[in-house]
């Protein structure tokens, strides 16, 4: 009997030729094509202004591309409103400087992730019970659970920003997006952030799409490395490719390794 060939499955998010334009003329993002797979960590990598945190966006229709096109499996391209409200609302988005809300407890902030589940009417009262457990669950994932009646402007940065995680994977996402997540973090709280990032992804099997300065964070956590230079793509591998010739391509004659 022949062996069958693999089955090639749908990508979960697609670009094609994804430009953006700044409203200053400044062109942020050259035309771009990717695919975003099931089962990866996907890392951008590159200095400040090569376009990571505008191709994250692009992502997440933050902002809209001058041309080119995103779509999603079981969505299609997202044009209306309505398919990128339903894309965002499983989508989990990590921030640099957490978004949270300090006078609120950790709880709290993890349950706001689950306010767009329901009418705004409803979101005036209280959550219901399953809602509440799910957002302790998701704390006690982040190693966060005894501080979860604790107000956020009363933890450290690193426990702020797994209070972030911990709200990302409340929303029960399909896809995970990080904007410099660890850049204000010392490198403890760094590989710790980063480390329960990657254990829950892989766990629950949801890609990830970070953004990062850091060439050894990029090199240990991610299954992939996108390489941006002046708003254009110009590396795509793994991490064992990206040799001396790569790196010069993503920082120029200063190269890092």
């Amino acid at each position: 009997m022949l062996d069958k060939p693999p089955v090639k499955t749908e990508p979960f998010v697609e670009l094609k030729d994804v430009e953006v334009v700044y409203p200053n003329g400044t062109v942020a993002l050259k035309p771009v094509t990717l695919d975003i797979a099931d089962d990866q960590i996907t890392v951008l990598l590159g200095p400040s202004g090569a376009g990571k945190s505008t191709l994250l966006r692009a992502l997440n229709r933050l902002v809209v591309p001058k041309r080119g096109s995103v779509s999603v499996r079981g969505l299609g391209e997202l044009k209306s409103k309505k398919a990128v409200r339903r894309y965002r609302l499983h989508t989990g988005m990590v921030f640099q400087q957490h978004q949270l809300i300090a006078r609120l407890s950790a709880l709290q902030n993890v349950l706001l992730s689950r306010i767009g589940n329901y009418s705004f009417a409803r979101s005036l009262m209280p959550l219901p019970k399953t809602d509440r457990f799910w957002a302790l669950e998701c704390l006690d994932r982040v190693g966060l659970l005894e501080k979860a009646l604790v107000r956020c402007d009363s933890l450290s940065g690193g426990q702020q920003q797994r209070v972030g995680i911990a709200r990302a994977i409340a929303q029960r996402p399909n896809l995970i997006l990080a904007d410099e997540p660890v850049a204000s973090l010392d490198p403890a709280a760094s590989e710790r952030v980063l480390g329960t990032l990657r254990t829950i992804c892989r766990q629950d099997g949801i890609p990830a799409v970070i953004s990062l300065h850091q060439l050894e964070y990029a090199r240990t956590f991610a299954d992939r490395i996108i390489g941006l230079s002046q708003g254009e793509v110009v590396f795509d591998g793994a991490p064992a490719a990206l040799h001396e010739s790569a790196l010069e391509r993503i920082y120029g004659a200063r190269s890092m390794t």
